[in-house]
């Protein structure tokens, strides 16, 4: 299957949808964002990798930043932070450069290597699309990490590949139904940019929230409804609840 190119999803989604699906649907099919202190920092660490008037070449090295790809195949677009070009025996011909030229993205991050795989993936879904557009193997590229200032390369294995095959399939299936998942919260909740800074809950029932202040016998929780608008619903607490004590600060309690 080919898509065209007003079908295309971001690619920066990548690591979004593999670190939570609904945070994904949340920014990129509801289209809600917030910013926060860890966002703000992200983009500016890439206004240097974006901006497309600045090119390194010495010797066997070519760094070109802010390059626009796509795929197709998989059908995303975005642009890749910096693309270098290493002079070898693979690669392709670039103008007015003598030799083969093997392309190496290289993806600039905020904080420091994860265990999981969503870095990689978007890595990876880079190089994908860089292959189609190019017609060349790129076998490996590298993760930059803000806060340790290292970089790290990522073998670009078939497995990696598969995942971001499966993953985009899936995400175009969800966009193209206008879904938002449900899931379960899992340690890295706390740092999703969607969350405002009063205690939030999700839209049904069920769900769990964090408990962001202190709330008193007679709160208010602010609700997140599923098609937009800020709600307000005042929640009585029991009186055995009262006389003991309300949920602390950085608990997680479940709507019933």
């Amino acid at each position: 299957m080919t898509y065209q190119e007003e079908d295309f999803l971001q690619l920066s989604g990548l690591q979004h949808f593999k670190f939570c699906r609904r945070q994904w649907a949340l920014i990129h099919v509801e289209d809600q964002w917030e910013e926060n202190y860890r966002t703000v920092e992200g983009d500016i660490l890439h206004q240097r990798a974006h901006d497309e008037d600045l090119r390194e070449s010495r010797g066997d090295l070519l760094a070109v930043r802010g390059v626009r790809g796509f795929s197709r195949t998989l059908g995303v677009s975005g642009a890749c932070d910096v693309l270098e070009y290493h002079r070898g025996e693979t690669g392709i011909p670039l103008p007015g450069k003598e030799g083969l030229w093997q392309p190496f993205p290289v993806e600039y991050k905020r904080g420091s290597p994860k265990e999981d795989t969503a870095d990689a993936l978007q890595l990876c879904g880079q190089a994908m699309c860089l292959e189609e557009m190019l017609c060349c193997a790129i076998p490996r590229g590298a993760l930059y990490y803000g806060q340790t200032r290292r970089r790290v390369t990522v073998e670009l294995t078939e497995a990696l590949r598969q995942e971001v095959r499966t993953m985009t399939a899936e995400m175009h299936r969800l966009y193209d139904r206008g879904d938002t998942p449900k899931v379960k919260p899992t340690k890295g909740c706390h740092l999703d940019a969607m969350r405002k800074n009063s205690p939030t809950v999700a839209p049904h029932m069920g769900a769990w929230i964090e408990m962001s202040t202190k709330l008193s016998s007679r709160s208010c929780i602010t609700v997140a409804p599923r098609m937009g608008a800020w709600i307000e619903i005042p929640i009585l607490w029991p009186e055995r609840t009262r006389r003991s004590s309300p949920p602390a600060r950085g608990a997680w309690i479940e709507i019933s």
